[in-house]
């Protein structure tokens, strides 16, 4: 088996992990002081769960008393030290495994992502995720989450992506924006059997791999679900999965859903967490999971690779 070197580190902001958004309108209305206040005295009131709770506490729990380390977490915050006891008190109320942070008093966070050697960045601060992915930190921006999900086996994490521009290059895309989908379809074909470069998200999803293929059941299954949620369809599909052989990095879903609204789909998986780039994609994964924004090349309003 492969070993993993370090423990797969999540770095997460406090507005992410819990609902500060009355707070956040504070900051923006009031001014610091006022949203300082707020804070104090709300440092024994525990905020409700934020867009990325479920994910980061289902991959607390992979980890094993006495075990390998599998999963860190790292809060990663521009609240002012003096406020960080609310965010370890409502870690410690939730029964969280997270004992390390940077609190940086308004600063931006994303110097230190490499510092703490970062392998995925969940913030609702577009700023601090633009910075991050541009040091090459796997990185996005989480939308408000749904107000309910369906109910997944306690002892299971599901993690969904998109393709192109997040766990693949943006070549493809690029294609398809200069010469339009005829072009794209016959360069994917005439390239099937060549792997895809590896885009801003392929690093983190090759470490979540190897945590995939630690946690596995006595069935075959892994405790870990990958999924695959593409608006590639055939003949697109082809290059895909032989990226993924190439890569030795299997995924246990892959829907190649064309036009067709990702949304469902994702409901249907029971997603704790979705990444595309495509803002349209996100916003309507957001009615059903929590999602996450990740920067692209291109506009977030402009459809990328549609499928027929």
């Amino acid at each position: 088996m492969v070993t993993l070197p370090k423990p797969l580190t999540i770095g997460v902001s406090t507005r992410a992990l819990f609902r500060l958004e009355e707070e956040h309108s504070v900051f923006e209305a009031q001014g610091v002081e006022a949203y300082a206040q707020l804070q104090l005295s709300r440092e024994r009131s525990v905020p409700e769960k934020g867009a990325a709770f479920e994910v980061v506490r289902r991959l607390l729990e992979l980890n094993s008393p006495g075990s390998e380390k599998l999963v860190d977490v790292v809060l990663m915050s521009r609240n002012f030290p003096e406020l960080s006891l609310r965010a370890f008190n409502a870690v410690n109320e939730y029964g969280l495994a997270i004992e390390r942070g940077s609190f940086v008093s308004g600063r931006p966070v994303a110097p230190y992502a490499t510092a703490w050697g970062i392998d995925l960045f969940l913030s609702n601060h577009a700023e601090d995720v633009h910075s991050a992915a541009a040091n090459d930190v796997a990185s996005a921006t989480l939308l408000e989450p749904p107000s309910s999900q369906i109910a997944i086996a306690e002892d299971e994490v599901r993690i969904a992506l998109d393709g192109d521009s997040v766990i693949f290059d943006p070549e493809s895309d690029e294609i398809y924006k200069a010469h339009g989908l005829e072009a794209f379809l016959k360069h994917e074909s005439d390239h099937g059997s060549v792997p895809l470069e590896r885009g801003p998200f392929a690093r983190f999803l090759a470490r979540l791999a190897i945590v995939r293929a630690k946690v596995m059941r006595s069935d075959g299954s892994s405790r870990v679900r990958i999924g695959l949620f593409t608006a590639r369809n055939a003949p697109a599909h082809e290059r895909v999965i032989r990226t993924f052989r190439d890569w030795h990095t299997p995924v246990d879903e892959a829907h190649f859903v064309g036009s067709a609204d990702k949304g469902p789909f994702l409901q249907a998986f029971g997603a704790h967490i979705f990444f595309d780039d495509q803002n349209k994609h996100v916003v309507s994964a957001q009615r059903h999971v929590p999602a996450g924004w990740v920067p692209g090349p291109h506009s977030p309003e402009t459809p990328v690779i549609p499928g027929r």
